[in-house]
């Protein structure tokens, strides 16, 4: 029901009061709104109730009041796509830079942890770890420290970085009384975070060579490890006629009770069956290379390639120990940064520009890639005399 002063029905444009324009029948079965209020008509009286409005869009168009709703044309919109895709470029290699910065940042922070353990270690025994006796051994805890442990300098650590654990896995009585498997597997497939460089692989379980280890069988996947112990100024070759490979436990303490390890070619810290003291180091601990990073090609960071087949328990090989060799300026052995190639001798890095290095005395630092062969071989020689600096 319509309330007002009139039968009729009207329109008002809301703007002048009074005017009353009646909608024919034709308009009305053209009307396409209706709007209900109840305020008094302009010009209908104090005493209408309600109104009833019949808008039809010919009204607004004649008073005016019709606006045409733009949106954006297909132009505008590839304009904002292009300026949005603009912004988008010059962000992500920003945001690359700082992720990079972040792992590299932990990068040194690994390398800062392994000269505290090497350190720790010292502190300890009185010596650097030994590099253990080779390939084919990976670790063997109730032999403990020192020349006695077939395993590599990572296994000899094991008690300085909190993994204690990990280091008595599968102990057993007696020196020359082989570890139990099972365990031994166990920890050659158990993930170390500070073994793995963050810019270049994730903290997981890798394919290895299968090498049959004394200590723990025949694996064909474990952990990797993208740091190196320094061994010197020679090439590492683990068929070394000087470091003849040990077949028992037994066999290990009789050479050792016979001193049948020493080899006076060995220049670094850390290498076969390795006893070095601090006092050994005569170049001066913060001028001698200890423990960086490893040059690896990136094709087979997830693969297996010689240098880094093996777990970083792996006694003595190109996997867990790099040097400075140097014989001339286009035969030596300088640092490289990751590409596709063989380069199982060298440090190196997934970083620009540099790698990093502990030195001796347990401080950090980036090494060019583009230091001076010579003096790359002075620092990797604990005792020529020739005192090189790291930040040449």
């Amino acid at each position: 029901t319509v309330h007002s002063q009139s039968e009729e029905i009207f329109v008002s444009d809301g703007s002048c009061a009074g005017n009353k324009i009646k909608l024919s029948k034709e308009a009305e079965r053209k009307t396409f709104g209706v709007r209900i209020g109840n305020g008094p008509f302009h010009g209908a009286g104090d005493d209408a109730l309600l109104n009833v409005y019949f808008v039809h869009k010919s009204f607004f168009k004649r008073w005016g009041i019709m606006k045409k709703v733009k949106g954006f044309t297909l132009v505008e919109l590839l304009v904002v796509i292009a300026i949005i895709g603009m912004l988008v470029g010059l962000l992500l290699p920003a945001v690359q830079q700082a992720r990079e910065a972040a792992r590299q940042m932990q990068c040194g922070n690994n390398l800062k942890q392994y000269g505290l353990a090497c350190l720790n270690h010292e502190s300890t025994t009185k010596a650097f770890p030994s590099g253990g006796w080779d390939y084919n051994w990976c670790g063997t805890p109730q032999r403990g420290l020192g020349p006695d442990q077939p395993g590599s300098w990572f296994f000899s650590i094991l008690p300085f970085i909190e993994q204690d654990a990990l280091f008595h896995l599968g102990e057993a009585n007696g020196v020359d009384t082989m570890p139990n498997q099972a365990n031994v597997v166990t920890r050659l497939q158990t993930p170390v975070a500070m073994f793995n460089c963050p810019s270049r692989r994730a903290v997981k379980v890798y394919p290895t060579s299968g090498k049959t280890y004394k200590e723990s069988g025949k694996i064909s996947q474990g952990i990797k490890n993208d740091y190196s112990a320094n061994f010197g100024t020679k090439l590492i070759n683990p068929d070394d006629s000087a470091k003849p490979h040990t077949t028992s436990l037994a066999e290990g303490t009789n050479k050792k009770k016979n001193n049948s390890w020493n080899n006076p070619n060995d220049t670094g810290v850390i290498s076969f069956h390795s006893n070095v003291t601090m006092g050994e180091i005569r170049d001066g601990t913060s001028n001698t290379y200890l423990v960086g990073e490893k040059n690896l090609n990136p094709a087979k960071y997830e693969d297996v390639e010689t240098g880094d087949n093996e777990t970083p328990y792996s006694g003595a090989c190109n996997d867990c120990l790099r040097g400075g060799y140097f014989n001339n300026t286009s035969d030596h052995a300088g640092p490289v940064m990751d590409r596709p190639g063989y380069e199982r001798y060298v440090w190196g890095s997934a970083h620009a520009g540099a790698f990093g290095m502990a030195a001796c005395d347990g401080s950090v630092h980036r090494i060019s890639y583009s230091i001076e062969p010579q003096t790359h071989y002075y620092l990797a020689h604990r005792s020529d005399g020739e005192v090189a600096s790291m930040s040449e």
